[in-house]
Order: C-alpha cells, then sequence, then structure tokens
C-alpha cells in the first residue's frame, strides 16, 4: 500500500476563493493566529531527549549482549522508533541470538497499534520458528491490531489458530472482539461474543454494558439502552465514567440536550470527574443543535478544570463560529487558551484555524506538518486523522490525500478511518467516482469497510444525484454483516422516494448492475481523476 500511495505526484490545486463567511480583513487577527505567537514547547525535555537518543545510537555501535539487544528493542518501541527496532532485530539473528519472548511480544504490539500489521504477523510468525510458545496476551496483541485496521478476515485467522493451539480465549480477547464489532456496526456478531461471554461465565461489567448501550444507540434502540442502565443498577454494577459518557452521547444523538445535561450533572453529583471525552460529547451535540452559546459555556468550563481542547471539537467549534462570521469570538478563545497556559497544543489549533478559514498559510499538507515538527508536536495517527478531517470538512481532497502519503512517511499505515476521511472529502467535493476508488481500495487491501465507509460512500452518490445506486450500496452493507444505522436507513429512504418519483423503481430491483468506473489500477485511476488527466467520457 505504501508504495501505491506514495509513488505519484499531484497537481497543484489552483487558489480556491474563501467562502463569504471566512473573509477577514482584520490584519491583527491574522496576525493572532501566526505560528510565532505561540511560544515553543519545552526545550529542556526536548534536549533530553535528543541526548538519550544520542546515548542509544552509541551505545548500539559496541558488541552487544541478548540483554543490551533486548532492552533497546523495548526502549525504542516504547518511544515508537518501530525501524531502529527491527533493525536490531535482524542484527541480533545474524549474531547468532534470539530476542526474548518479552521483545518479540512488544515487538508485535508496537507495530499492531501502528497499522503494521504484516509486519506484525512476521514477527509473530518468527516467534513461533524459533521455539517460543505465544500467550494469549501476544495473540491478543496480533488480533487487536488486525481490527483496529479493519481486517477482519486475518482477525478470525488468529482466532482460528489460538483455538488449534490450544490457547484459550480470555477476558481480554472477547473485549477487544467486542470493541470492534460495536464500533464498525456489526450487530450480529456483536450478539454472537456476549453469547459466547454468557457461556463461559465471563462476568458482564461497566465496559461490556457501555458496549451494548452504544449499541442500541446506533440502532435507533435509545429507549432500551436507558433500561439496560435500570438493568445494571439492579445488579450492582455502579456506572462509571464511561458509562454516563455512553448515556451522554445516546442522549445527545437523539436530540435530548436536556436529558443529557441531567446525567452530567447526576454524573457529578456521585462524585465522578468528567473526562475529556464527557466534555467533547457535550460540546459537539450542542454545536450541532445550534446552541453555540452553551457549547461555548462547556468549552470555557472544561478548561478551567485544566483539560486541554480536543482538535476535533475545537475544530467543530470554529466551523461553527466561522460559518456565522464570528472571528472576534475565535480569537477570544486563543486568548483565554494562552491565558491558562495552554501552549504546548496552541500550534495544532492555529493550524485548524488556519486551514478552516482558509487564510492559504496552510493549504499545502506538508507545509502544515513541517511547521507541527519545528514546534516539536509529535505526529500520532490520532493528530494526522485531524488534520485530515479538517482538509476532508473543506473538501480539499488533494490534501487530505497528501496527509495519508505523510503518515505513511512517518511510519504510520493510512488504516480505515483515514480511508473514511478521505472518501468524505471527495463526497464534499461531488466526487463520486473517486469516492468509489477508494472504497474498492479498501476492499482489496483486505480492510472490511464498516458503517462508516457504507454511509459515505452513500452519501457521495446521493450528492451526485445517482440515487439509483444508493439502495445498491445498502443491500451491500447488510451482506457484509454491517447493521444500516439511522443515517443509513434515512439516505435509502430518500434515495428510494425520488426513484419511485421518477419511475426508475426498476433500476433499484437490479442487485448486480455492473456500475460505471474503471477496473484498472485504483490508486492510478484516482490520481488521474484528481489532475485532471481524464476526459468526460473516460469519466462515464
Amino acid at each position: 500500500m505504501t508504495a501505491a500511495l506514495v509513488e505519484f505526484s499531484l497537481k497543484p490545486s489552483p487558489p480556491k476563493p474563501s467562502p463569504r463567511s471566512f473573509v477577514s480583513s482584520s490584519k491583527e487577527f491574522r496576525n493572532h493566529l501566526r505560528l510565532t505567537e505561540i511560544p515553543p514547547k519545552n526545550w529542556t525535555l526536548a534536549s533530553k531527549v535528543l541526548l538519550d537518543d544520542e546515548a542509544a545510537r552509541e551505545r548500539e555501535k559496541r558488541e552487544l549482549s541478548r540483554e543490551d539487544y533486548d532492552g533497546l528493542i523495548h526502549s525504542h518501541c516504547s518511544k515508537g522508533r518501530l525501524d531502529r527496532s527491527l533493525h536490531l532485530l535482524s542484527r541480533m539473528e545474524a549474531a547468532g541470538m534470539r530476542p526474548s519472548a518479552a521483545s518479540y511480544g512488544r515487538l508485535v504490539f508496537a507495530l499492531g497499534r501502528t497499522g503494521r500489521t504484516l509486519e506484525a504477523d512476521s514477527v509473530f510468525r518468527e516467534m513461533k520458528w524459533s521455539g517460543i510458545r505465544p500467550t494469549s496476551r501476544d495473540y491478543n496483541a496480533l488480533l487487536g491490531g488486525f481490527l483496529r485496521k479493519g481486517q477482519l478476515l486475518m482477525a478470525d485467522r488468529v482466532l482460528v489458530e489460538m483455538s488449534k493451539e490450544g490457547v484459550e480465549w480470555n477476558r481480554q480477547t472477547y473485549f477487544i472482539l467486542l470493541d470492534s464489532y460495536v464500533n464498525s456496526g456489526r450487530l450480529e456478531d456483536t450478539w454472537w461474543v456476549l453469547g459466547e461471554m454468557k457461556a463461559k461465565r465471563i462476568r458482564l461489567d461497566s465496559f461490556v454494558y457501555s458496549k451494548i448501550i452504544k449499541l442500541y444507540r446506533d440502532n435507533g434502540m435509545w429507549k432500551k439502552a436507558m433500561e439496560l442502565v435500570m438493568e445494571m443498577r439492579e445488579l450492582g454494577i455502579v456506572p462509571d465514567v464511561r458509562m454516563y459518557n455512553d448515556m451522554i452521547d445516546t442522549f445527545g444523538k437523539y436530540d435530548q440536550l436536556d436529558e443529557a445535561v441531567k446525567v452530567f450533572d447526576k454524573m457529578r453529583s456521585e462524585g465522578l470527574k468528567p473526562d475529556i471525552t464527557t466534555w467533547n460529547m457535550l460540546i459537539r451535540w450542542h454545536c450541532r443543535a445550534g446552541d453555540l452559546e452553551r457549547a461555548l459555556g462547556f468549552f470555557t468550563e472544561m478548561q478551567e478544570q485544566g483539560l486541554y481542547p480536543d482538535p476535533k471539537i475545537f475544530l467543530t467549534i470554529i466551523s461553527r463560529l466561522g460559518e456565522q462570521g464570528r472571528w472576534d469570538d475565535i480569537k477570544n478563545l486563543f486568548k483565554g487558551m494562552k491565558y491558562r497556559g495552554m501552549t504546548e497544543s496552541g500550534i495544532i489549533y492555529s493550524v485548524l484555524v488556519d486551514i478552516y478559514g482558509q487564510y492559504g498559510m496552510f493549504q499545502n499538507a506538508e507545509e502544515c506538518v513541517a511547521a507541527l515538527k519545528v514546534k516539536g508536536i509529535q505526529m500520532s495517527a490520532s493528530l494526522f486523522c485531524v488534520l485530515a478531517n479538517a482538509y476532508a470538512q473543506q473538501g480539499l481532497c488533494e490534501q487530505t490525500l497528501k496527509v495519508l502519503q505523510l503518515m505513511e512517511d512517518d511510519g504510520t499505515e493510512p488504516n480505515l478511518i483515514m480511508l473514511n476521511l478521505l472518501m468524505n472529502a471527495f463526497s464534499i467535493a461531488g466526487k463520486h467516482l473517486e469516492a468509489t476508488t477508494v472504497f474498492e481500495h479498501i476492499k482489496e487491501s483486505g480492510i472490511s469497510p464498516d458503517v462508516i465507509t457504507y454511509c459515505t460512500l452513500m452519501k457521495a452518490f446521493m450528492r451526485a444525484r445517482k440515487y439509483d445506486e444508493v439502495p445498491i450500496i445498502y443491500r451491500e452493507m447488510e451482506r457484509a454483516g454491517c447493521t444500516p444505522d439511522r443515517k443509513a436507513r434515512e439516505m435509502l429512504h430518500d434515495a428510494s422516494l425520488i426513484c419511485l418519483q421518477r419511475g426508475r423503481l426498476g433500476a433499484i430491483s437490479a442487485p448486480h448492475r455492473k456500475r460505471k468506473r474503471e477496473r484498472g489500477g485504483r490508486w492510478t485511476r484516482l490520481v488521474s481523476l484528481l489532475s485532471g488527466n481524464c476526459t468526460a467520457a473516460d469519466d462515464g
């Protein structure tokens, strides 16, 4: 996948005119967003990290013992230097030594977390070949890596192998499966996991109940979710912060904001301290409901509790304020953050405002990531997703794609979340063929699409007015084992009504009708479309 994403070049996009609501003639405000006004990170800490790195390099030049190799592999894995860990592994094997079981397990876990699942699987196979019997913890690390990337077939293979090798599925195995299936909207698989847990008499705690509540919520059964909370109390299971967060999210999703606030107040009255997720949910749902004043109140209160604003939520706030032309309020947000000492991540928020405000300072993804690194910001998969989402929300397809390339260059493989964001960028830009190309690439890469993937593709065809394709995508989602959520059902309903009005019911009933798209190299086709090299006839 790396070669497919990195080796092509994109034509620079022409300057995009700024929407009227984002035009600001205030030079003072633009200067306020400049990076020079954000104090740098703690350079003492950065210097210490640099010295430790140099010491490790000097140590690696000497002749090392097995214990030295193991220690260095652990150290590099914990700091995200996976390439150096793999290099040490190859040196160790060339010297006729084998890593310990703990080193193998640490490598498998670290590679799986960054999406490098093929390498994680290779290290795992090498571990078995060397005569070390993997434990359930090692299998769980590999299983979690495959599931996080959406590679369900590979995950199933791990489960079968565990059974053949006599490694019992433990509580953590079931929790990993449950978390993945609920998040991807796989209702039948979730019920199967719960059935297995009950059969093995694994006690259902607040984590499991929170996942069931989320499952009910996503399938439109929010009242049943609340009944489940009452059942929990009768069983003596005390709701924790995660459980309260799920209840707040459930009420927010179904526009029951007053009830969400009541749950929030009850949570605090019982002595539980809201975490960053709690505040994010309250802010997000109030923003979506149009209650900006209350959202800003929660935003301020969150900072008073000493919590850093989530960049995703910050993007939601500035997008709503920007749509209303309230740039002075955005400026005041920055000032408030600065007065509270929140300077380390201030650069991230400046970049987001620049992207969304379309000042042109960070319209290039490479410049954006370079500026973050200069300021000492450690790039992570989450941060790459935040930047990709900011570009995607503006329909800046080329820059969203560039973020994926930069993510790969940084050693992290794009996951399903990133590819969904790329599809969303094409959907917003009205490019349904390109969105379809990304969808096909997801499947060909061995990644199983989730509910968000299918909904994003349906949205792309709805915007392109290809309504007769929407029911086909919907049926494919059901065949793939994903339970359609409320948004998918609404799009199906709207598309079906439009098709009936146009007298095109026959088109809907053809489940295997071939779509108009090329079957050649997916990413090559995508780049050609972005670069404008395809003719109208080519586009179908």
